[in-house]
């Protein structure tokens, strides 16, 4: 009989919050308690395909490169995502082994390195938007502007970011090699970061200055494996109209029509909601089946159908 496939998206910050130092013991301790999260879909007769994000992750890790940059040759930002896959999949591959010994479960955790081929997409190139790494000075930034040829603009107040492009993916390398894994039952960390983004030039591959989305990237994954269940984790447990404000009203299930709508009318916003709408879209008109967005703490209940939001044909 198949194996049901799940595939579940969550964020870098799971991992690494906000208002912590990003300590290994810190990001072990979130490691574990999402391992035990997941293993609630696991418990329900479904394959376990992870893609998480590694915003904050990344961002330490260009910090390091910028500091060692007099002593080590500095790393191009595909090889530092290339990096926090490795990094991140050994931390969730221990937690995850870990939780499956304590409830008597015998499942083998493989990642794997992922490569994600982006859309040529020229605008996403000259006018890039995606902030990553450090903040800099206006000295720091003209001078890198001028030594790196960097695009670099001032964020929020707080300093001057270098921005890249961020855009869509259309291939993943490894996708039958997940299948195939999720199939034979095994737990599978892919599309880290949303993959190393590569583009492919007269028939060859090259690495890129680039972010890809996860969410992006976890619903392109989803449709080329044919997973049966797409799940976002985010930070509320249920979608809302009118967020943060006192109209605000959390949503159960959504259409593929009024998700349109609510999308088009500006309720999900490109840096927050937005994305992860647009990939749940995509999934559905795909596929025809279901995507659930809820919260890591709510997932049980999510699953129960007591929570969450859920988009259907």
């Amino acid at each position: 009989m198949p194996v049901k496939k799940a595939v579940i998206a969550f964020g870098g910050n799971a991992i690494l919050k906000e208002d912590e130092r990003g300590t290994l013991q810190e990001q072990l301790l979130h490691c574990k308690e999402t391992c035990q999260t997941l293993l609630d879909i696991l418990e329900r007769g479904y394959g376990l395909i992870i893609v998480h994000g590694n915003g904050p992750q990344v961002g330490n890790l260009l910090i390091q490169v910028e500091e060692a940059q007099r002593k080590t040759p500095p790393l191009p930002l595909e090889v530092c995502v290339a990096a926090t896959q490795g990094t991140m999949g050994f931390m969730l591959e221990m937690e995850m082994h870990n939780q499956l010994t304590g409830r008597g479960l015998k499942k083998e955790v493989t990642t794997l390195v992922t490569q994600v081929v982006i859309e040529p997409d020229v605008e996403k190139f000259e006018h890039p938007t995606k902030p990553v790494g450090p903040f800099y000075t206006e000295e720091q930034a003209e001078r890198l502007r001028r030594e790196r040829h960097w695009e670099i603009v001032e964020d929020s107040h707080r300093g001057y970011r270098r921005v890249v492009p961020s855009p869509r993916p259309v291939e993943i390398l490894e996708a039958e090699t997940i299948k195939f894994l999720a199939e034979s039952g095994h737990i599978i960390i892919a599309g880290g970061g949303g993959g190393i983004p590569l583009v492919r030039e007269d028939g060859h591959l090259a690495g890129i200055e680039a972010v890809i989305d996860k969410d992006y990237t976890a619903s392109l994954l989803a449709r080329e494996i044919g997973a049966d269940l797409f799940i976002i984790l985010t930070r509320v447990p249920r979608v809302a109209l009118h967020f943060g404000t006192p109209q605000e009203r959390p949503l159960d299930c959504m259409t593929l029509e009024e998700a349109r709508g609510y999308l088009a009318a500006g309720h999900f916003p490109p840096g927050s909601m937005g994305p992860k709408i647009s990939a749940a879209l995509e999934f559905v008109v795909a596929t025809g089946k279901e995507v659930l967005i809820t919260s890591p703490e709510v997932l049980a209940s999510a699953l129960e159908g007591r929570t969450g939001t859920r988009i259907t044909s």
